[in-house]
Protein backbone atom coordinates (compact mmCIF):
# COMPACT_ATOMS: atom_id res chain seq x y z
CA UNK A 1 0.00 0.00 0.00
CA UNK A 2 1.20 3.47 -0.89
CA UNK A 3 0.01 6.83 0.41
CA UNK A 4 -0.29 9.68 -2.11
CA UNK A 5 -1.22 13.33 -1.72
CA UNK A 6 -3.07 14.82 -4.67
CA UNK A 7 -3.01 18.58 -5.15
CA UNK A 8 -6.35 19.51 -6.75
CA UNK A 9 -7.34 22.69 -8.57
CA UNK A 10 -10.85 24.13 -8.63
CA UNK A 11 -12.19 23.01 -5.24
CA UNK A 12 -13.88 25.80 -3.27
CA UNK A 13 -16.36 24.28 -0.79
CA UNK A 14 -17.59 21.25 1.15
CA UNK A 15 -19.66 20.21 -1.86
CA UNK A 16 -16.44 19.95 -3.89
CA UNK A 17 -14.85 17.85 -1.16
CA UNK A 18 -17.82 15.48 -1.20
CA UNK A 19 -17.61 14.97 -4.98
CA UNK A 20 -13.86 14.29 -4.96
CA UNK A 21 -14.13 11.93 -2.00
CA UNK A 22 -16.94 9.98 -3.68
CA UNK A 23 -15.00 9.44 -6.92
CA UNK A 24 -11.68 8.60 -5.25
CA UNK A 25 -13.29 6.14 -2.84
CA UNK A 26 -14.29 4.01 -5.84
CA UNK A 27 -10.61 3.16 -6.51
CA UNK A 28 -8.62 3.92 -3.33
CA UNK A 29 -8.91 4.31 0.43
CA UNK A 30 -9.54 7.99 1.10
CA UNK A 31 -7.75 9.16 4.25
CA UNK A 32 -8.60 12.86 4.03
CA UNK A 33 -9.96 15.40 1.56
CA UNK A 34 -9.64 19.13 2.08
CA UNK A 35 -10.11 22.06 -0.24
CA UNK A 36 -7.23 21.78 -2.68
CA UNK A 37 -5.88 18.35 -1.73
CA UNK A 38 -6.65 14.74 -1.02
CA UNK A 39 -4.72 12.06 0.86
CA UNK A 40 -5.34 8.52 -0.37
CA UNK A 41 -3.93 5.06 0.22
CA UNK A 42 -3.81 2.75 -2.76
CA UNK A 43 -2.63 -0.64 -3.92
CA UNK A 44 -0.13 0.18 -6.68
CA UNK A 45 -0.75 -3.16 -8.37
CA UNK A 46 -4.39 -2.23 -8.95
CA UNK A 47 -4.50 1.58 -9.08
CA UNK A 48 -2.19 4.01 -10.90
CA UNK A 49 -1.64 7.74 -10.60
CA UNK A 50 -3.47 8.03 -13.92
CA UNK A 51 -6.49 6.31 -12.33
CA UNK A 52 -6.44 8.84 -9.49
CA UNK A 53 -6.26 11.73 -11.95
CA UNK A 54 -9.18 10.33 -13.95
CA UNK A 55 -11.29 9.97 -10.80
CA UNK A 56 -10.69 13.61 -9.86
CA UNK A 57 -11.49 14.62 -13.46
CA UNK A 58 -14.78 12.69 -13.17
CA UNK A 59 -15.62 14.79 -10.10
CA UNK A 60 -15.05 17.92 -12.19
CA UNK A 61 -11.65 19.05 -10.89
CA UNK A 62 -8.02 18.84 -11.99
CA UNK A 63 -5.01 17.22 -10.33
CA UNK A 64 -2.05 19.61 -10.50
CA UNK A 65 0.48 17.26 -8.86
CA UNK A 66 0.79 14.01 -6.97
CA UNK A 67 3.35 13.59 -4.20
Amino acid sequence: MKTQTLMIEGMTCDHCIMHVKKELSKIATVKDVQIGKALVELDETQTSEEDLTKAVDEAGYAVTSIV
